[in-house]
């Protein structure tokens, strides 16, 4: 019997070919949104959680609260002794201070860029660590900065890539001048897929020092041990780092965080604004559903005789039911698989796009549970939309719906 409830509901719905095509268009529009932001919010989940796996969760930044705003030039500024402060803290594996600040960067006759210029401690271990934090999975090309590379710099990836940058690409060897001081590449990080961070500028600490008159460092990264858990060890720093500066509880100048709490952050932005998307692409899923059941009552008025035969005939008020929702169920359905197929072309197409600009992080994801989860979506929309109707068309008295004009 369901088999031939769903030939006759297909058949019903290919007789008004134009009405169910409008019908379907509505709910296709609005399961290609939800499934290519949907993909998008995952995508980028996948990342971050591949990048916690690469970069290791015990990272800790100490920052100046201003650190947003900054921009690389804070008042709140931390010194040799502090970073040996902290280096013997309990928990502490590894410590070293950052000089970070935008900087002018010029290469032959090309427009100047302004990225970021990150001085970092040629230390194996400490270097190792910076490196970890920032600068992707490992290089690309060249050589990383070694002890005694005063005015040498490694590059972000997309000073490989021509108009990311500059107009051409740089390659080991070249020269390039930061704030007007000339200094040679040796290497290039592997991609990271932020462009801010794929045109970082990485330099010894003593270059830095030399091109941009600084003592102090902008921030301090620390490893926590592995016996350690560093959101523990975090707050055990603040502490002990607050009495040592001889500043108040809640006015501390700086803040304490571990990388595992950045990425929370960053992944709450990036979902929130996702989710919000979403609700805005269940607005046309909700216009969607009023379309669908106005089409299956229209479609009650037209059958009603049709109804009336079948009642008198012994047909129950539940075969009835059943025949118009899986109607509307079909409709959602249909709407949902051509809605994937479109969502998964148009993520793709983004992915592609956001690739092309140096947003390598915006790559589309498309588990099976997503899939199957948008079309059930539809059909449900597109059953629980029918029901009203389905429930008016099931009450009809046989005669009634015999006599109906």
């Amino acid at each position: 019997m369901i088999k031939d409830i769903l030939k006759y509901s297909i058949s019903n719905l290919w007789n008004r070919k134009l009405r169910s095509f409008l019908t379907i268009l509505s709910i296709l529009i609005g399961i290609t949104a939800i499934f290519a932001l949907s993909s998008f919010g995952l995508g980028i989940q996948y990342y971050i959680e591949d990048l916690a796996k690469q970069m290791g969760t015990d990272k800790v930044m100490i920052m100046p609260k201003d650190y947003i705003t900054a921009m690389g030039e804070s008042n709140v500024e931390f010194t040799d002794d502090d970073v040996d402060f902290l280096k013997k803290i309990r928990g502490v594996d590894e410590a070293t201070g950052m000089i970070m600040s935008s900087c002018k960067v010029k290469f032959k006759d090309y427009k100047e860029i302004y990225p970021y210029l990150m001085g970092m401690s040629t230390d194996t271990k400490e270097k190792i660590l910076v490196e970890e934090m920032f600068a992707g999975y490992g290089l690309e090309k060249g050589k990383a900065l070694k002890k005694g590379d005063v005015l040498k710099v490694a590059l972000g990836y997309n000073y490989l890539i021509p108009n990311k940058a500059f107009k051409k690409p740089i390659s080991v060897g070249d020269k390039i001048e930061i704030n007007d001081v000339k200094v040679e590449v040796v290497g290039f990080y592997e991609e990271i897929g932020n462009p801010a961070d794929d045109l970082n500028v990485y330099i010894s600490i003593e270059g830095a020092k030399e091109i941009l008159k600084k003592e102090t460092y902008f921030f301090i990264l620390l490893r926590s041990s592995p016996d350690q858990n560093p959101i523990e060890l975090a707050d055990r720093i603040k502490e002990r780092f607050r009495k040592y500066k001889g500043q108040e509880k809640g006015e501390e100048e700086f803040f304490v965080q571990t990388y595992e709490e950045m990425m929370e952050i960053y992944s709450t932005v990036i979902n929130t604004l996702i989710g919000v998307l979403v609700l805005i692409a269940l607005i046309s899923v909700f216009v969607a559903a009023v379309n669908i059941m106005n089409t299956m009552y229209t479609a009650i008025l037209e059958r009603t005789k049709e109804i009336g035969v079948m009642k008198s005939i012994g047909a129950k008020n539940i075969f009835i039911l059943f025949i118009f929702m899986v109607e509307s169920g079909v409709l959602g359905l249909i709407g949902g698989i051509i809605g994937v197929g479109f969502g998964s072309l148009i993520a793709k197409g983004g992915g592609l796009i956001a690739a092309s600009q140096g947003l390598a992080m915006l790559k589309p994801a498309f588990p099976a549970w997503l899939i199957v989860g948008c079309l059930a979506f539809s059909f449900i929309v597109g059953s629980l939309s029918g029901l009203m109707p389905a429930r008016q068309a099931s009450k009809l008295k046989p005669v009634d719906a015999l006599r109906y004009e």
